[in-house]
Parts: C-alpha cells; sequence; structure tokens
C-alpha cells in the first residue's frame, strides 16, 4: 500500500474527530492554553526578575521555548489517550474502524493526527505570545517549526499507545502521574538540567521531553539545533508507533 493510501484512509478514521474539534473549538483552546499561559506568568513574570540570565539570554527567553515544548506533550497525550480509551472500552466505537478495510498503519496516524493538529494550533499561539513577551531572544524558523512537528507526532503516537495498553481511566491517570509529570518537571522546561544531580540526569535522559526541550530551544534561541536529539525524538515517536502497530495487528491492546 502506498503512503498517500495511507493517509487517505488516516484522513478518514480522523474525521470524526476533526469534526468534534471543529464544534468545540473555543473550548478545547482554552483547555490546551490555560496550563501553559499559567507557566508563562508564573515563571516568565513570577520568576524571571529574580533569575540571572541563562547561556546568554534573558531567563524569559530561556522559558518560552519549553513551555512550547512542553505543550507538544500536553496538548496532545491527554486527549489521545482518554478519547482512544474511551472508544474502546465504554462506546466500542474503536472495533468498528477496526473491522473496516484500513491498514493498521492509517488508523493509527488517524487516531494521531488530531493530537497533531491540536499541538500544533497551541504552539503556534504560544510561541506568538512568546514574540511578544520576548521578541529580541526568540527565533521562529522553519526548523523550529519541525522540531515541534516531530514532537507534537511523538507525543500524539505516545497517547495512542498509553490509550491501547490502558483497561480504566485509572491506568492513565497512573501514566500520567508516574510518566507524564516527572517529565513536566524534570525534562529543562523551566530550568538548566545541567543543574540537576547526576543520578536524576540519567534517569531524565530516558525521557523524550528531554530531547524534545533541547530542540524546540536551540532552534527557537538561535543556538544550532542538535540534530542527534531530534533523531532521538524522531526514534521515540517511530518506537511508539511501531508498539502500537505491533499491538493492533497481534489482537493485543487490553480489553476491560
Amino acid at each position: 500500500m502506498s503512503l498517500l493510501s495511507v493517509f487517505d484512509e488516516a484522513l478518514r478514521v480522523a474525521r470524526p474527530d476533526v469534526y468534534y474539534l471543529r464544534r468545540n473549538f473555543l473550548s478545547v483552546l482554552v483547555t490546551m492554553l490555560v496550563t501553559p499561559l499559567l507557566y508563562f506568568v508564573s515563571f516568565c513574570y513570577g520568576l524571571g526578575s529574580s533569575v540571572s540570565d541563562i547561556g546568554g539570554v534573558s531567563y524569559v527567553a530561556f522559558v518560552i521555548p519549553g513551555v512550547v515544548a512542553l505543550s507538544t506533550l500536553t496538548s496532545s497525550f491527554s486527549a489521545i489517550a482518554n478519547k482512544v480509551l474511551a472508544q474502546r472500552i465504554y462506546y466500542t466505537s474503536f472495533d468498528e474502524i477496526v473491522l473496516c478495510p484500513l491498514s493498521p498503519s492509517a488508523v493509527i496516524l488517524g487516531k494521531a493526527l488530531v493530537g497533531f493538529l491540536k499541538s500544533m494550533l497551541a504552539c503556534s499561539i504560544l510561541l506568538a505570545i512568546g514574540l511578544l513577551m520576548s521578541a529580541d531572544g526568540m527565533h521562529v524558523t522553519p526548523m523550529l517549526y519541525l522540531c515541534i512537528a516531530v514532537s507534537c507526532l511523538t507525543f500524539s503516537f505516545l497517547g495512542v499507545l498509553v490509550g491501547f495498553i490502558s483497561k480504566s481511566l485509572t491506568d492513565i491517570i497512573m501514566f500520567t502521574s508516574l510518566i507524564v509529570v516527572p517529565m513536566t518537571f524534570l525534562c529543562g522546561t523551566v530550568f538548566s538540567v545541567s543543574s540537576l544531580p547526576e543520578a536524576v540526569q540519567y534517569f531524565i535522559s530516558a525521557l523524550p521531553l528531554t530531547y524534545s526541550v533541547e530542540c524546540i530551544r536551540a532552534a527557537a534561541l538561535g543556538w544550532g539545533v542538535p540534530l542527534l536529539s531530534l533523531a532521538v525524538t524522531a526514534a521515540f515517536g517511530a518506537a511508539f508507533f511501531a508498539i502500537c502497530h505491533w499491538m493492533l495487528v497481534s489482537g493485543r491492546i487490553s480489553k476491560k
């Protein structure tokens, strides 16, 4: 099957979720932006004046790309994981999708596509706000959007994967508490990871958001994008997609 056919099928899978996003656009947008805006206010204005420059840029300019990177996770993961879980367990509509003559790749990509679109929209708005807050330290370039796109797609696939392996909402809450929350605070979103103990640095090096933050921050601040970190982010996304594909093909998706 050609890539064009897979993408066409993925659009068909994503269409109902896109319609839902269009009908509830304002509420979804507000939900996506509340947490990042609180980070902006609390760290940029609350701590910005008391923290010295980092890497030759102001603390405000340093934090903004970190919050954008964090938004690639928060704007996609929870919504997708919860929706896939609900469609599988409570509405059983996911079974109808699986029974359709669609390739597994198209099903996975279609479910991840809405999270990707939501994340890209949220990040674009946050970048616009960031330019107003720290125009002298920000550089919006095609490479920056490439880094954001790779990160959004990676965490969208993670949301699909968690939606596949979860048996109830409790499982998603546990995953969020054990994995997502530590990523939120430890992966360098609002401070440099070099200030952490060495043992903690080893731990966060296994978390995908660490590499997303490095790429997005470097691209936004004109530091030169670490291509290895971008490749690692993409590799995480490929791994999440591959596991989802294996679970779907082998019928190993968790049952209630």
